[in-house]
């Protein structure tokens, strides 16, 4: 139905707004103003049973969105990280990612839908032209502009209609709690999980290129050899975040060339161990100088001297490597004495 349709009593009365100044044209002025075309009245502006039907459709279109923000919820809670459906044509999908994504989605454009559909079909849409003005706000302009923003809330009908207020309202304050949840996914605080590694006393040194464990034989002078606990697999399931941690570089060094005396203390037959990761970034140093016994860090450069207490000589690295203190057990292979006495890698918000 069209406003051509209604009779003429039932159309509201037009309201006094400017349509602009309708000019001619003519040699001087080839470009007059030709005005605004007679504003058209919607269906929902003569007939309250159509207001109606777009005010339920806007509140719709609100609860939907809060339905779709618990959903949200809900899958977070509910849903396994390791869970994957086969969506159609993408394949596999996270289960959860997919939910996430798809309900945060959904919520999100009903409260714009539902704010489009409500501008549309209930609030005014008559057409206003007004002049261009200095861009200082005058008294009178922000006078102006009070009167429109109370003539804008009084057309919005926001206190008449309380049904979509009320949805509205329930929507807003629902949707952030779909961004309190994800903060959820930056999982939980460390802990002491950094202070720790997998080394303690009694357990073998294990060359990692070989997965043998080391006898002091193995280690020459002026070698560099990488190690792990025993017991760690390649296949396990929590190999990175332990290798992260517990990977050592194993030199041989003459003991006299040695300068720290707990470096000394804590060898054996001159065979050191320190830390593999840097304690910059978190690289994983692999660059040793056999004549200095400097090792380098590839990413930044960082450089340790092992004989002496792997203390940082170059580079942004703020202290030295952590040493592993190790020993030989009763068959003649490298065994640790205990775990690391600090944290290894980059310093971080605990160390202390």
């Amino acid at each position: 139905m069209s406003s051509q349709d209604i009779p003429e009593e039932n159309l509201p009365a037009e309201q006094d707004h400017a349509h602009g100044a309708v000019g001619i044209a003519d040699e001087e002025n080839p470009f007059a103003d030709p005005g605004l075309p007679p504003h058209e009245h919607r269906i929902q502006d003569v007939d309250e049973r159509a207001a109606r039907r777009s005010e339920r459709m806007v509140a719709l279109l609100f609860t939907v969105s809060m339905l779709a923000t618990i959903a949200f919820i809900v899958s977070y809670l509910v849903i396994p990280n390791d869970k994957s459906i086969f969506v159609f044509p993408i394949g596999h999908l996270s289960a959860m990612n997919f939910a996430l994504g798809l309900t945060l989605g959904v919520a999100l454009f009903c409260i714009g839908a539902g704010a489009v559909h409500w501008a549309r079909t209930l609030m005014s849409d008559v057409e206003v032209a007004d002049d261009r003005h200095p861009i200082e706000a005058s008294p009178e302009v922000r006078a102006k502009v009070h009167a429109d923003f109370r003539e804008g809330a009084k057309e919005s009908a926001l206190g008449r209609r309380k049904l979509i207020r009320n949805t509205m309202f329930g929507a807003l304050a629902l949707v952030p709690l779909s961004g309190v949840m994800l903060l959820g996914g930056l999982g939980p605080a460390p802990g002491s999980k950094l202070r720790h590694t997998m080394w303690t006393k009694g357990k073998r040194l294990v060359n990692m290129n070989t997965n043998e464990p080391l006898r002091p034989e193995d280690v020459a002078v002026g070698s560099l050899t990488f190690a792990m606990p025993d017991g760690l697999e390649e296949h396990d399931e929590d190999f990175q975040t332990e290798i992260a941690k517990a990977a050592l570089m194993i030199v041989r060094l003459q003991p006299d060339n040695i300068k720290d005396k707990r470096e000394l203390d804590w060898s054996h037959q001159g065979i050191v161990a320190f830390s593999k990761i840097c304690t910059h970034v978190g690289c994983p140093i692999s660059l040793y100088e056999q004549q200095t016994h400097h090792v380098l860090c590839p990413c930044h450069q960082s450089t340790f001297d092992l004989s002496d207490g792997a203390r940082v000589i170059f580079g942004p690295a703020g202290h030295a490597l952590p040493q592993l203190r190790i020993g030989v057990d009763s068959e003649g292979y490298l065994q640790a004495l205990g775990d690391f006495e600090e944290p290894v890698g980059p310093a971080f918000w605990e160390r202390g």
